[in-house]
């Protein structure tokens, strides 16, 4: 079942994508030589995004539930992720590049924000230059995975 889960091309990716390329932002997709393979890179405002999913990335909000079965796998297999994303945003930050990301609850579910926010957000951080990193997820504070 795991093989049929998409990694890249993913429905909240597409439209975040669509949105910014209607905005007039250009980018590169999934560039190999960055840490992380950035689900967008954009070379002119020296910044990339991730549009993360909240239960492979562990988030905490409420799209994120340990699965009740084979539960030593699972919370291994996510602690695993949580810790290479944040190396790699670590590292994305020790190369000079702005990160952003745009979680799965931002984008579905009770705690979603309008659409058009999310965008204008990530459209003002991009053309603000502020090297502070942008996090945008559901109107709910998620608790930090155990």
């Amino acid at each position: 079942m795991m093989s049929g889960i998409k990694g890249k091309n993913t429905k909240p990716e597409l439209v975040i994508r669509h949105a910014l390329h209607k905005a007039g932002f250009r980018y590169r997709l999934h560039d190999k030589r960055l840490p992380g393979k950035p689900d967008l890179v954009l070379p002119k405002y020296n910044a990339v995004i991730f549009v993360n999913g909240c239960f492979w990335h562990g988030h905490g909000c409420h799209l994120f539930k340990w699965p009740s079965t084979r539960q030593e796998w699972w919370r291994t297999k996510i602690t695993k992720t949580v810790q290479i994303d944040q190396d790699h945003l670590r590292e994305l930050s020790g190369l000079g590049w702005r990160v952003a990301t745009v979680w799965e609850c931002a984008l579905k579910g009770r705690t979603r924000r309008d659409f058009d926010e999310v965008i204008d957000t990530l459209a003002a951080w991009l053309q603000s230059g502020e090297s502070t990193r942008l996090e945008i997820a559901g109107n709910e504070t998620p608790k930090p995975i155990t």
